[in-house]
């Protein structure tokens, strides 16, 4: 069966993050139809017209409506950004197993209503939960994508340019691994302005090692600061959302660090983690498996462990897919 044409999104959850996805791909006029679909209906409606009153200055023709199951039927993306945040005292293992089971509805609502298109799963922990989408929907794998890391590295490669006083889109380097405290930088396969970035790192101070310890650390702390400030991070996760979503619709083959299930990719299979990937209008169209070093390698396959126990714990390894 084909996969569903057209633009037409639906985005189920509508906080703060789905409501920067919506705003962006509406200014960038990525989709002809986006329906909404949230449990707070009154809100949803206010965010459903506010997004329409900022179609005219767009440059193009969107239509955004209150959007239920029944939407899913003819769309070429779902984008799932619902789910409950990690709670005081809550451990990793809570939050999975709550939003495991808000994902297990979710995902069975769409695909009760004919939905043939492409996941884009966006909700925390968002590799889990990837994996618990192809699980529950029985789609090949290649038409789930997680966000993976994508924020995680955007971040990366905007302090690098502060720091070597370039341009963020002159840094090429991935952050891999789970989207969370297991996740490592790439050095080895990064460049600045086409120089390697271990080799940058050594051209601009003695100290570079270290210094690229602490550009990394403050990638990965970057959302803590951020929610003490704001209460939320969206925006940077809302573009990097679309980005995902403009790969999809304009079968760009582009390459965009995802979370997506290894087959053997590093020598691991059956988890769903970040890593860069081919993405075009089949969803994921292949896994790039990044010449990593030992210590890269290892930092690698323990954040895949990591998930793996996370996993097993939650009961998702015992989910047969269709």
């Amino acid at each position: 069966m084909e996969l569903t044409s057209g633009t037409k999104i639906v985005l189920i959850g509508a906080g703060d993050v789905g409501v920067a996805y919506a705003y962006t791909i509406v200014n960038q006029g990525l989709t002809d139809h986006l329906a909404i679909i949230d449990i707070d209906e009154r809100k949803t409606w206010g965010h459903v017209q506010d997004l329409n009153h900022a179609v005219p200055w767009s440059g193009h023709n969107t239509r955004v409506t209150m959007g239920t199951y029944e939407d899913c039927r003819d769309a070429a993306i779902v984008v799932n950004c619902a789910g409950v945040a990690q709670k005081p005292g809550e451990t990793r293992l809570d939050l999975v197993t709550r939003n495991t089971e808000i994902f297990n509805n979710i995902v069975g609502a769409v695909m009760d209503h004919g939905f043939n298109g492409i996941f884009i799963v966006a909700t925390n922990p968002v590799d889990i939960l990837s994996y618990a989408t192809w699980k529950f929907s029985g789609l090949p794998s290649a038409r789930i994508i997680g966000s993976g890391t994508i924020l995680d590295t955007a971040r990366y490669r905007h302090a690098l340019g502060e720091y070597f006083q370039v341009a963020d889109t002159s840094v090429h380097a991935y952050v891999i691994g789970e989207h969370g405290d297991t996740e490592l930088p790439v050095l080895s396969a990064g460049s600045v302005a086409g120089v390697g970035l271990p080799k940058r790192l050594a051209q601009v101070s003695e100290n570079g090692p270290s210094q690229a310890d602490e550009i990394f650390e403050r990638t990965r702390t970057a959302a803590y600061d951020i929610i003490k400030a704001k209460g939320s991070t969206s925006f940077g996760i809302g573009m990097g959302l679309a980005r995902i979503t403009r790969a999809v619709l304009q079968n760009q083959d582009v390459v965009l660090p995802v979370s997506a299930l290894l087959d053997g990719e590093y020598g691991r299979e059956d988890v769903y983690i970040g890593t860069p990937a081919v993405i075009n209008r089949t969803g994921i169209r292949h896994v790039v498996e990044l010449d990593l070093d030992d210590e890269e390698f290892n930092k690698f396959d323990h954040s895949v462990s990591v998930l793996r126990d996370v996993m097993g714990k939650a009961g998702l390894l015992e989910v047969a897919s269709d």
